[in-house]
């Protein structure tokens, strides 16, 4: 196997990795759940993930994405200690790419983000917000690359880091990072979110 590069992601790489991210969550329970027609949600969510990558996560700095050669082969949004929560202007920068994305499950979308931030640690931590790879080069090591990257920096600055598993599936494989479960966030009528936090090492 060819080692996987990671490097911090700029402007021009935001389509690309929306595109990524997009096709990573399609099967997503909680994306499902938020647009449940396959069509809809084929067309639109990488407009979310456009959306807060260039409003939100960007400026922040802790974006990385892993190329593939012919483009994003995945991507991961982190925020540093501290900077997890948006601005007034973030959100209504962001809002037109969100109403663009959910059109009229933005309800749901909105009842999602009000759930995950009452649950949100306030200890300082480095916030795994998304991480994903193109299905077309899953099991390659993209996802493996990009955990390291961040949490070995997080080890470095004895900086513990969270998440919110949105596929139970997908629990072990953070477990093996070090991440233990914390509870749950149950959606209305919906899936749930496992919260995880992950001490330094």
């Amino acid at each position: 196997m060819t080692s996987v590069e990671v490097r911090p992601a700029t402007r021009a790489d935001v389509p690309a990795l929306s595109k990524t991210l997009g096709r990573a969550f399609f099967d997503d329970p909680v994306m499902r759940w938020m647009l449940p027609d396959d069509d809809e949600r084929r067309r639109k969510l990488h407009r979310l993930f456009g959306a807060l990558t260039r409003h939100h996560h960007l400026s922040r700095g802790g974006v990385e994405v892993a190329p593939d050669g012919q483009g994003i082969g995945g991507a991961a949004l982190w925020d540093p200690p501290g900077q997890w929560q948006q601005t007034r202007w973030e959100e209504m920068r962001a809002m037109p790419g969100l109403v663009m994305a959910f059109r009229k499950s933005m309800t749901r979308g909105l009842a999602v983000s009000e759930l995950m931030k009452r649950a949100h640690p306030e200890e300082p931590h480095w916030y795994l917000a998304v991480i994903g790879s193109d299905p077309d080069v899953r099991g390659k090591g993209y996802g493996n690359a990009l955990m390291r990257s961040r949490l070995d920096r997080c080890d470095a600055e004895y900086a513990p880091a969270y998440l919110e598993s949105s596929n139970p599936d997908n629990v072990p494989y953070y477990e093996r990072f070090g991440f233990e479960v914390t509870g749950e966030i149950r959606l209305p009528d919906g899936p749930s979110l496992v919260p995880m936090w992950r001490q330094p090492r």
